[in-house]
């Protein structure tokens, strides 16, 4: 079964807060953890709640965002949306993880060396 990712990200970083990012990083990875498709999108300005929708709208299974309000939170997690917060790294390092498995919120990632 795939899963469907969405990653805030600020360059090579995650991205620190969830309302304030401008890029996104959307992943499907199949049950193996190989990458099925990455696509980058820009977004017009930054805002929480057109985060959540574009969230909901493209059926995402998972957040990975630095901080978000608990208001943000609580709405993705009520939605059944997977939110690993408070995450801090570079995104290879978060996508090594997320594919095999060992991301958890909060988590400080170091680049392990796999190639994303």
């Amino acid at each position: 079964m795939e899963r469907r990712i969405l990653i805030t990200i600020d360059h090579d970083e995650i991205a620190p807060r969830f309302d304030l990012a401008m890029e996104v990083l959307i992943l499907r990875l199949a049950e193996g953890g190989e990458i099925v498709a990455r696509k980058s999108l820009l977004l017009a300005h930054p805002s929480a709640d057109e985060l959540c929708n574009l969230i909901l709208e493209r059926d995402m299974d998972a957040v990975v965002c630095g901080g978000i309000e608990e208001e943000y939170y609580h709405y993705l997690r009520w939605k059944r949306v997977e939110v690993f917060d408070g995450v801090i790294g570079s995104v290879a390092a978060v996508i090594d993880r997320l594919r095999t498995g060992t991301l958890n919120p909060g988590d400080i990632v170091e680049f392990s060396g796999a190639q994303a």
